[in-house]
């Protein structure tokens, strides 16, 4: 049987409170000024905290902007800001030129990487130039091609935490795992 002392309960709830208050100013600079996501482990370190303290800071500032046109996201490992969903129209109109859309086999394209990675550069078109895919590689065999795999800028470009949120492919019955790609695109 253990036995809880309240007093401490209370004092630690009110311990973390302080430490929330006394963070929350410069977790919500840092998250604001960083380029990219920043871990827990990362903003503790530099703002003298611990992992916990933070944590609960980070909870904060996610409840206090939810229903603002910033929130705070987890992606790529980390968090940072980004604009409201509810926000979006208005954020393209201002950020995005007329016409920026991937076309549709850029998109099959960069599917297939994200699934598929590594790949090798015959078997894609560039998505280097938009920072969605970058070298991670040779491939040990003939000719030993270059190999790619999506970037961090992928993830917060898509909202994913990780490759591991990317919905599973969809494959009809005795279709390889392995899709060669080039001689599909000779078959056209």
């Amino acid at each position: 049987m253990t036995i809880v002392q309240t007093d401490d309960i209370e004092t630690t709830a009110e311990t973390l409170e302080e430490s929330v208050l006394r963070l929350m100013r410069p977790v919500e600079a840092l998250l604001f000024v960083a380029g990219e996501p920043l871990s827990i482990k990362q903003i503790a370190k530099l703002v003298h905290g611990s992992e916990v303290e933070v944590a609960s800071t980070i909870q904060q500032i996610e409840t206090d902007y939810a229903d603002r046109g910033i929130v705070l996201r987890e992606v790529a490992g980390g968090y940072r800001f980004a604009s409201s969903p509810l926000a979006r129209d208005a954020v393209e109109a201002y950020l995005l030129p007329a016409k920026t859309n991937l076309s549709t086999p850029a998109m099959e394209a960069l599917a297939i990487v994200a699934h598929m990675q590594p790949v090798t550069k015959s078997e894609v078109n560039t998505l280097i130039d938009r920072n969605l895919i970058a070298e991670a590689g040779r491939k040990d065999v003939v000719g030993r091609p270059m190999q790619y795999r999506t970037t961090p800028f992928f993830l917060e470009s898509f909202g994913l935490r990780s490759l591991d949120d990317l919905p599973e492919p969809e494959l009809e019955p005795g279709q390889p795992l392995e899709l060669n790609l080039l001689a599909a695109k000779e078959q056209e």
